[in-house]
């Protein structure tokens, strides 16, 4: 159900309400049935059959409005108390999913100022304050909020290295895909779901690599790597410290000048001779790991979801052609610096 905004009704609304149950009490003298007074006025006939008590007990004046119930009952006091609780959470409070219903807000109004709301009048009562419902964004629950807020100290000295040297920093991340592609939206018949059709047998997976790089005054890049992995005997299935290490002096070649490298703690990024390799470039090189569980830190992750929305649904006949839809689309990305640039601002991240 879909409230309107404000906090009462309006002399217009009003006025319409008094017309129907004027045109009710009509039905009532005519002998008419609740049911039929209901279909009549698009109402339901608990509301016809309310009226018809109220007109029976005292008349015209019993049906009369009572004026509006919007008057905000709650003090900017404890509206804010109200909206700290909410921004904690529903986890906080009890409850074992992470949902904020109308039901669940109204309830909280009642444990914390024992003041009874509706459902319509709690949904008036967050749309005046600005609360509205939306899709909401994952966070792992092992994330340390006060670590990502050092670490976020430690990015900014890291753009402070960059500008002191005339580097560029250097966002990398991984992603892989396997045969089944993923599930992106599609039009079909209300009611129906629709099916999309995708082989279930194959076997293999995509590994991706990917750098964006930034630097101030420069058209941003994308940097890639791809490897396949069929299931063969011996053969890799992601990458290693040495596919790393190329892939940061490709990266280092083709933008002709120093990095700051910024990328998260996988365990292939802290063995011992990627760490050697680090000691060994520090003329051009400098390093910078990621908190745990922040991937929204990272401006690549943006690319990996533009580039899963791109193959979703697909249904590929081997590997080989998840591979291509992959590569077209990182090429694509590739001449869109624009399309880089959106996804280090969706971070919040400013160089």
């Amino acid at each position: 159900m879909r409230y309107p905004q404000g906090g009462g009704l309006t002399d217009a609304e009003r006025a319409g309400r008094e017309r129907v149950r004027l045109q009710a009490v009509a039905g009532f003298e005519a002998g008419e049935k609740n049911r039929e007074i209901a279909a009549a006025l698009r109402v339901s006939e608990r509301s016809v059959e309310r009226w018809r008590r109220q007109w029976r007990e005292e008349g015209l004046a019993g049906l009369a409005s009572k004026g509006s119930p919007g008057r905000p009952r709650l003090s900017q006091t404890q509206i804010a108390r109200l909206e700290r609780e909410l921004e904690r959470g529903p986890l906080a409070h009890g409850w074992a999913d992470q949902r904020w219903t109308l039901a669940r807000v109204k309830t909280m109004i009642g444990r914390l100022f024992h003041v009874s709301y509706t459902v319509e009048g709690t949904w008036r009562l967050l749309r005046r304050h600005g609360w509205s419902w939306q899709q909401p964004a994952r966070r792992a629950i092992e994330r340390d909020e006060d670590a990502v807020e050092v670490e976020a100290g430690g990015l900014a000295a890291g753009k402070s290295t960059a500008a002191v040297n005339g580097a560029w920093v250097v966002f990398e991340d991984e992603a892989g895909q396997s045969m089944t592609p993923p599930r992106a939206r599609t039009w079909g018949r209300q009611g129906v779901t629709p099916v999309v059709r995708v082989r279930g047998r194959g076997a293999g997976r995509v590994s991706m690599a990917g750098m964006t790089c930034y630097k101030p005054g420069e058209r941003s890049r994308l940097i890639y790597a791809i490897r396949e992995y069929r299931g063969r005997k011996d053969e890799p299935k992601g990458f290693g410290w040495k596919d790393y290490r190329d892939l940061i002096i490709r990266v280092h070649t083709q933008l002709g000048g120093p990095i700051v490298l910024v990328w998260d703690n996988l365990r292939m990024h802290l063995v011992t001779p990627l760490r050697e390799f680090f000691e060994a470039s520090t003329a051009w090189l400098t390093v910078f790991q990621l908190p745990t569980y922040a991937p929204d830190l990272n401006p690549q992750e943006g690319i990996w979801s533009l580039v899963k929305r791109g193959i979703g649904n697909l249904a590929a006949a081997d590997l080989g052609q998840i591979t291509r839809a992959v590569k077209r689309k990182l090429e694509m990305l590739q001449y869109r610096p624009e399309v880089i640039d959106g996804c280090l601002a969706a971070t919040g991240l400013m160089l």
